[in-house]
């Protein structure tokens, strides 16, 4: 099965999502492809700005890690550093703003050095982020991250409070498939949160 699913690497529940997506490839053929999507963008109240387009030496929340990520995918190494990326920001809680954690992380991918340092100073390098966010909420509305795409071209944004392991994975994997993939008439389904007790 192959679908998309917009990220962004600050967000934890992107984290569970892998997590998820992992566990279940791990069973059975996955094909997801990751594509860029800034909150950093989504929530800048700037008239006209961007992420992409914003100087170089402007430090933008973000953009380093997807920047990395891609320069990860030209060497065809995009799954592996993604992962590591995920796992740095959300079990080693680093910042993915650093330089030094993204070298550090590269390194540990078996990214060659010289060219990932190349593509990181390719002023073309933003123009994957800047495509597969406007075609994020130009084609499919995205507004948040997960937000999952199907081969059937339906589109869900998915928060795990958890992710179950081996065949629990397998099951919620398939639940989310029937309703965010196969059910057009549910449009959201959100818990409410109990109140904590005085």
């Amino acid at each position: 099965m192959e679908f998309e699913v917009y990220y962004d690497y600050s967000c934890p529940f992107v984290y569970r999502a892998s997590l998820l997506l992992a566990s279940v490839a791990a069973r059975r053929p996955l094909d997801v492809r990751w594509r860029y999507f800034s909150l950093t963008q989504v929530n800048s109240k700037e008239e006209g700005w961007t992420v992409w387009d914003a100087p170089t030496a402007e430090k933008v929340r973000g953009r380093l890690a997807f920047m990395a990520a891609e320069a990860a995918r030209r060497q065809n190494r995009f799954d592996l550093f993604h992962a590591a990326l995920l796992r740095a920001r959300h079990e080693g809680r680093l910042n993915l703003d650093d330089v030094e954690v993204i070298d550090v992380v590269a390194e540990e991918s078996g990214l060659d050095a010289d060219r990932f340092h190349r593509d990181l100073a390719d002023p073309t390098i933003v123009a994957a982020l800047a495509r597969d966010h406007t075609n994020a909420i130009a084609v499919h509305g995205v507004f948040g991250t997960p937000t999952f795409v199907f081969p059937n071209g339906a589109s869900a944004y998915i928060r795990l409070a958890e992710v179950p392991r081996a065949d629990g994975a397998l099951q919620l994997f398939d639940s989310l498939l029937a309703i965010a993939a196969d059910e057009p008439r549910v449009l959201e389904i959100k818990r409410p949160v109990k109140p904590s007790p005085v």
